[in-house]
């Protein structure tokens, strides 16, 4: 069982399923909504995933006409995207998680968007 959070700590949930695809996308989208290179993602079984505290604080933005995105409505923090398209998957966000996540990055994705100001390996 894996367990998340927000910044604030009023939205926690927890993962009763095995996590996979983890990834790093550099598409335009996850990029502004993390502010950041990339939005680092892992894939759970939606069946396996529950909200413990803080549903009322989840607010969810549609990105696209098959993606919505989870966010906390106090402190901002992202915490799921989900596609219309793949019910069954929601893709959490690994700085959420409580401990951090200590799998493997399996794949880089959109990597045709990845910043110019990124570090080379």
């Amino acid at each position: 069982m894996l367990k998340g959070s927000c910044l604030c700590g009023g939205v926690a949930y927890r993962v009763d399923a095995p996590v996979n695809d983890a990834s790093h996308c550099y598409c335009t989208m996850c990029r502004k909504q993390h502010g950041a290179a990339a939005g680092a993602y892992a894939n759970v079984p939606s069946a396996g995933f529950a909200l413990e505290r803080g549903a009322d604080l989840v607010a969810e933005y549609a990105s696209s006409e098959h993606g919505r995105r989870a966010f906390c409505r106090t402190c901002g923090s992202t915490l799921y995207w989900r596609s219309e398209a793949e019910p069954d998957v929601i893709s959490v966000t690994l700085g959420t998680l409580d401990p951090d996540y200590d799998g493997p990055v399996e794949r880089e994705i959109y990597t045709d968007t990845k910043p110019r100001w990124l570090p080379t390996a």
